[in-house]
């Protein structure tokens, strides 16, 4: 959702980091796909690295975001599911952040993980309100 205006300024309850790693983990999530073959049983070089993309049982990807976003605070889940809205163009933060506080329960993460684009969403919904994920890319170099 792009605007000449500036960003709304909005003091967050989670921090910038906990939406990056959260972003980082959902990208990962995104990309898995039901595997080709059950037990592969070959060298990963030989078949190009191509397994780390299948979902295979005991894949912690899946784990790692659940438990990254189950282990937020109600006020921080809140504005992790009003950003992701926000960035998928559904209307303004404050609209945005007293629905998800009306909507919240136990099973957000479930909800967000089963939102395709999660990491896109989040990542826009920050850009909306004038926070970048740049530094934090910086660093992962």
């Amino acid at each position: 959702m792009a605007t000449d205006m500036a960003p709304e300024q909005v003091d967050l309850n989670i921090s910038v980091e906990k939406v990056f790693y959260i972003i980082m983990k959902a990208r990962e999530f995104d990309v898995k796909v039901a595997p080709v073959e059950p037990d592969p049983g070959s060298n990963p070089a030989d078949d190009g690295e191509g397994a780390i993309l299948s979902d295979y049982a005991g894949d912690p990807t899946a784990a790692e975001l659940r438990t990254a976003i189950n282990t937020l605070n109600d006020d921080e889940v809140i504005d992790l599911i009003a950003l992701a809205w926000l960035g998928r163009g559904d209307d303004t933060w404050r609209n945005v952040r007293a629905l998800a506080r009306e909507r919240h329960h136990r099973h957000s993460a479930s909800y967000l993980m089963g939102m395709p684009a999660l990491g896109d969403y989040l990542e826009e919904g920050l850009a909306t309100l004038g926070y970048s994920c740049e530094e934090f890319e910086i660093g992962r170099l």
